[in-house]
């Protein structure tokens, strides 16, 4: 991996880690390093939109052959994880790389890959995260309390991280324009 075309962005759920990304498309040219699931294909998603998608069966088999860089099971029992083809197809693509991913991912690929900045999105208050979780996921109470539950733990774990920006509510441009000055110091 090249030292400064990849950047790590974290964040709890309702952070703003996508609105961030989509927006740092508009300043910088940037190329997603995409995860790959084991969950089932959602209405309107395709493979590599927004991950690609295969079997269970298949996710398992390509752990047991080397191919994940890292992986790790999410709160709805799938996994998730990024292949080491996936990070050389980005680290060649002549753009800045964005991998998005959770506090276990971010500390892991800090391990593996010291020289990769990492950037962590959060906002100063929980309700804030919880406010949004309800506005974008048109769910009910025991999928927000769950959402909620796994959204604490990664206040609790933030892994280690280079930068941290806050995403406050009605400021998503300022985040952006931060998080785009921080890749273009190490670019």
């Amino acid at each position: 991996m090249k030292k400064s075309n990849i950047f790590i962005i974290y964040g709890p759920s309702g952070s703003g880690q996508d609105s961030i990304i989509e927006g740092l498309g508009g300043i910088i040219p940037i190329e997603r390093v995409i995860t790959t699931t084991s969950r089932s294909m959602r209405p309107c998603e395709s493979s590599g939109k927004p991950y690609y998608f295969i079997t269970m069966k298949d996710f398992k088999k390509r752990i047991d052959a080397g191919e994940f860089i890292e992986y790790a099971e999410q709160y709805n029992g799938n996994l998730y994880g990024v292949t080491k083809e996936e990070v050389e197809r980005v680290g060649n693509s002549g753009k800045t790389g964005i991998w998005k991913v959770d506090f276990q991912g971010a500390t892991t690929i800090k391990k593996l890959f010291p020289e990769t900045k990492s950037i962590f999105i959060t906002v100063s208050d929980l309700k804030i995260l919880e406010n949004r979780i309800r506005r974008r996921d048109n769910e009910g109470e025991e999928y927000i309390q769950e959402r909620m539950k796994y959204t604490k733990e990664w206040i609790d774990r933030t892994g280690a991280y280079d930068y941290k920006i806050f995403n406050e509510e009605g400021k998503l441009d300022e985040a952006i324009k931060k998080v785009a000055e921080i890749i273009k110091q190490h670019t």
